[in-house]
């Protein structure tokens, strides 16, 4: 089979991609040829790599004309952020009768009614990131429905593992969290520490793809969440993350009016993850596709941090 993958070198298809290459599949990676893969593999040999801005091609309308032409039998499509550019590319695949991957997020649910969540709840999604890959996911197993091109959606918790840094306790990227844990140093923490976070190594997410790709008549027309077994509290995220280093967790819960006073820039980014308090469930994956987690929420976090170098490997 050939697959596109647009959006090939970022955290997702870094192991992506050598995963299709490995299952035999022959893949063109699309991506604005700016970075290398987040980790080396021999895989990538066996690629063929194209160039793409895609933004500036949407604007041009000739994105989806030119993923067309290369004569997919599937796309995965990891940066697609608006209806009107999912729509493109629709259209300009229907005639084709590739399969279409497209990523989506947990952050489709908005805050959570129900733990763990399942990929048919009732959302309320805010924010112009969680709305917009709401609309997408509507709109692409609508057009599946339908009779139109066949769509999945896969979506992802925050995704981790080495190469990037990782969402911390606190649901941010404040380096001075993994200070405060490294040194037993007080760490304050929004309310009761109770919200949940959704951890899941860029592996586990390419292998929901991959799994996707190879039964494309389990997958069409249907959302999965691709994400580890279990979700992390922050307290419990940042007493386990303490230990890494041999050290106890000092917390000290405080109101957000304190919180935000304290820890400034980064404290929006707390209340987008923590407000939402996601934890999915992995159900669907498992029995549709076969999924099975590779990393817990811990390890992935974990061999983000080492690759970070503040922990010995």
């Amino acid at each position: 089979m050939h697959v596109v993958v647009i959006g090939a070198t970022g955290h997702i298809g870094s192991y992506l991609v050598p995963r299709l290459v490995r299952a035999g599949h022959r893949v063109s990676a699309l991506s604005r040829g700016t970075r290398e893969p987040y980790h080396p593999d021999p895989a990538w040999r066996q690629v063929e790599a194209l160039v793409a801005d895609r933004e500036a091609e949407d604007a041009a309308g000739t994105f989806g004309a030119r993923v067309a032409a290369l004569e997919p039998d599937a796309v995965v499509d990891l940066v697609c952020f608006t209806v009107d550019s999912a729509r493109r590319l629709v259209e300009a695949l229907r005639p084709t009768g590739a399969f279409l991957a497209h990523c989506g997020t947990i952050w489709v649910h908005g805050p959570a009614a129900a733990s763990p969540l399942r990929e048919d709840d009732p959302r309320e999604p805010f924010g112009e990131y969680g709305t917009q890959k709401a609309a997408i996911e509507e709109f692409l197993l609508a057009e599946t429905r339908s009779g139109g091109l066949r769509c999945t959606v896969v979506h992802p918790g925050h995704i981790s593992g080495p190469g990037w840094p990782v969402i911390t306790p606190l649901g941010n990227l404040d380096p001075d969290v993994w200070r405060r844990l490294s040194t037993g140093a007080e760490l304050l923490v929004p309310g009761l520490g109770l919200e949940t976070m959704h951890h899941v190594h860029a592996d586990d997410v390419a292998q929901v793809f991959d799994l996707a790709l190879a039964d494309p008549a389990a997958a069409a027309g249907e959302s999965f969440h691709a994400v580890s077994d279990r979700a992390l509290t922050v307290r419990g995220f940042a007493r386990a993350a303490a230990g890494w280093w041999g050290r106890q967790a000092q917390l000290r819960h405080v109101s957000w009016e304190k919180f935000r006073a304290a820890t400034g820039e980064h404290a929006e980014a707390s209340w987008e993850h923590l407000s939402r308090s996601h934890s999915a469930s992995t159900a669907k994956a498992r029995e549709l596709l076969g999924y099975a987690p590779g990393f817990t929420s811990l390890q992935a976090a974990r061999a983000a941090v080492e690759a970070m170098g503040l922990l010995p490997g």
